[in-house]
């Protein structure tokens, strides 16, 4: 269960003085004065900011001047609103994620704190073959030519192979080749959503789509979900509102939690999309790892749906290539947009994939990963047991309850002096109700079974402890 032991209190104490600037508004002098005091650790994360009309009456503003300063404050990542709860200080997505999630290995620790496909020596020899084949042979049809922007034609004809297979049909000029699904989700996102626009997404989802309501400037309002993801009926409410723009969704073992979405919710979801016109944008980098088929939004929902995925987390991480299939009347906008975010995806990398796609190592990467997901799954079935609140055995990541008596914060501290790095929930818990928090540990990269066991025993063992009575490590 989550807890913070400032939750629950207003911050009553925290009266800023406002330095007035000459042609300043008073609601950005009061949205910097806040950022700053976050910045400077005056307001700590979790910190429940005073209520709008309590504010207001301390400051001699109006209660809509400070509204407008918490949005904004809000929309820029730096506080949060929970529905009849209040307006929290929020820890910043890229200090979070940086802090928790770490770029390499450093000596002696094991790194659970990042999705990465699992690297073996047949994905080592796999590399090797395939950039040998590339400096033996007739590069110009790849390396020459700068367009078309959405990708070579024959690039773009492997992408419709391979997206086939996820149950996508669709003609080669509604694809575009990306720099991953990352790059993808960007471009769907920025083609149908404006600045203050609403989107919808999972409660807890991956960090992107949070990022990107910051960098975008829409609001991001996360809906209950189950084993299966987003609940139709929140969905449905929340569009009868009437200012929703689009939904945002991992269907397919969902970051963190590895939800799947079954067949009967994707079709109520795209019923419920199309009576209200809302777009519908499938994150699908995980479904490449799912062996039975199930259907696209592409496919229930031609006008409104895009559909992006990548094979960094299902083929190799190195392999940073995407697809996005977008609605028919979309492929000139997203093009235009794709021109000016890196003019088109990198040709050199598209020609590994498509080569992987057409040769079928591609699939005998994914029969790899699915081989050795299930066996770290079954590991971590076997040591984590009560703990384990997210899981399916051909997902690289699961979610685990935190004891009673733990908060998060004070879990992955004691485990990063235990030489163990995991994830809390704050990164992937979009804007509304706070969901019930938990600690997301990854099962992929270079870690052997034996050195994963070892890890999540170190987990377990922190787990089964008593937390200290005064944590000097937050202090040290």
């Amino acid at each position: 269960m989550l807890r913070h032991d400032s939750i629950g209190q207003h911050n009553n104490v925290w009266k800023p003085v406002l330095q007035h600037r000459k042609g300043v508004t008073k609601h950005k002098l009061l949205t910097d004065k806040i950022i700053s005091d976050i910045d400077d650790g005056i307001l700590p994360a979790h910190t429940r900011m005073p209520t709008h009309r309590d504010l207001a009456h301390a400051l001699g503003i109006s209660v809509q001047t400070v509204s407008i300063s918490y949005k904004e404050a809000e929309r820029r990542g730096y506080l949060r609103g929970e529905v009849g709860r209040g307006t929290f200080v929020r820890s910043r997505v890229t200090e979070r994620a940086d802090s928790f999630m770490l770029d390499r290995d450093p000596s002696g620790s094991a790194d659970l704190s990042i999705i990465r496909a699992v690297y073996t020596e047949t994905h080592e020899r796999s590399a090797r073959e395939l950039m040998q084949a590339l400096a033996e042979s007739d590069n110009s049809s790849f390396m020459r030519p700068c367009r078309p922007i959405a990708g070579l034609d024959a690039h773009r004809a492997a992408a419709r192979s391979w997206l086939a297979r996820l149950s996508v049909n669709t003609d080669p000029d509604r694809i575009l080749i990306t720099n991953g699904a990352a790059h993808g989700l960007f471009l769907a996102v920025a083609s149908v959503v404006r600045p203050g626009e609403v989107v919808l997404t999972e409660n807890l989802t991956d960090h992107g789509i949070i990022g990107l309501a910051n960098v975008l400037g829409f609001t991001l309002r996360g809906l209950p979900t189950d084993h299966e993801g987003i609940l139709p009926g929140a969905f449905e409410t929340a569009c009868a509102v009437g200012d929703v723009s689009a939904l945002v969704i991992v269907p397919s073992l969902g970051n963190p939690t590895s939800h799947v979405m079954g067949a009967a919710r994707r079709h109520a979801i795209a019923d419920i999309a199309r009576r209200h016109g809302v777009f519908v944008i499938e994150d699908e980098v995980y479904k490449p790892m799912l062996r039975d088929p199930l259907p696209s939004m592409p496919d229930l929902l031609p006008e409104l749906g895009f559909f992006v995925t990548s094979f960094t987390k299902s083929v190799m991480t190195g392999l940073r290539i995407g697809y996005l299939v977008v609605p028919a009347n979309y492929s000139i906008r997203v093009a235009s947009i794709l021109r000016v975010t890196g003019w088109s995806a990198t040709n050199v990398v598209a020609e590994m994939a498509s080569r992987w796609v057409l040769d079928g190592t591609a699939d005998a990467l994914i029969a790899v990963q699915r081989s050795e997901a299930e066996a770290r799954q079954a590991i971590v079935s076997e040591v984590m047991g009560p703990f384990v609140a997210g899981s399916h055995p051909l997902s690289l990541c699961a979610w685990l309850s935190v004891p009673e008596r733990w908060t998060e914060e004070g879990l992955v501290r004691v485990l990063a002096r235990k030489g163990v790095a995991v994830t809390p929930s704050d990164p992937f818990i979009a804007g509304g109700e706070r969901p019930v928090g938990g600690i997301r540990i990854c099962l992929g990269g270079r870690l052997s079974h034996s050195a994963l066991r070892s890890a999540l025993e170190t987990v377990r063992g922190a787990f089964e402890q008593l937390p200290p009575i005064f944590d000097v490590g937050s202090i040290a």
